[in-house]
C-alpha cells in the first residue's frame, strides 16, 4: 500500500516541476529556488513557502506563516492530502498564497485535474 522509494521521488519531482511552473507563469515577483528535493517561494513581501520531502514517511512537507503541513499521496485520487485537514495541497496552497501573499493562483494542476482528464 505504501509508496515505493522511486514512486515517492517522482511523485514529488513532479508535483515540484508543477509547482515551479504554476508560479513561473504567475507574473508574481517572486524567487524561486530549488536544490536537493527543496523548493522554496519567496514572495515580494518576504514570506515564503518551503516545500521538502520527507522520505522515511513518504511525505511532502511545507512550511509557510500558518505553520507547517503534512501531505501523503493518494494514489487511488492521484493528489497530495493534508494528514491532519484532509485539505489537498492546491486548495490550500491557493488559501495560503492569497492570505500570505496576496496572490490569487491556481493549483488545480497539482489536485489531479490536469491528467488529461478534464472535469
Amino acid at each position: 500500500m505504501s509508496l515505493t522509494e522511486a514512486r515517492f521521488h517522482d511523485l514529488v519531482d513532479a508535483t515540484q516541476e508543477k509547482l515551479e511552473d504554476i508560479f513561473d507563469e504567475s507574473g508574481l515577483d517572486l524567487d524561486l529556488e530549488s536544490s536537493a528535493g527543496v523548493l522554496t517561494v519567496k514572495f515580494e513581501n518576504g514570506t515564503q513557502f518551503i516545500f521538502s520531502r520527507q522520505e522515511p514517511l513518504r511525505q511532502l512537507w511545507l512550511a509557510a506563516v500558518d505553520g507547517g503541513f503534512h501531505f501523503d499521496y493518494d494514489e487511488e485520487e492521484k493528489r497530495w492530502v493534508c494528514d491532519k485537514s484532509e485539505e489537498l495541497l492546491g486548495e490550500m496552497l491557493h488559501r495560503l498564497a492569497l492570505k500570505q501573499a496576496g496572490a490569487e493562483l491556481e493549483f488545480d494542476a497539482i489536485d489531479g485535474h490536469s491528467d488529461g482528464n478534464r472535469e
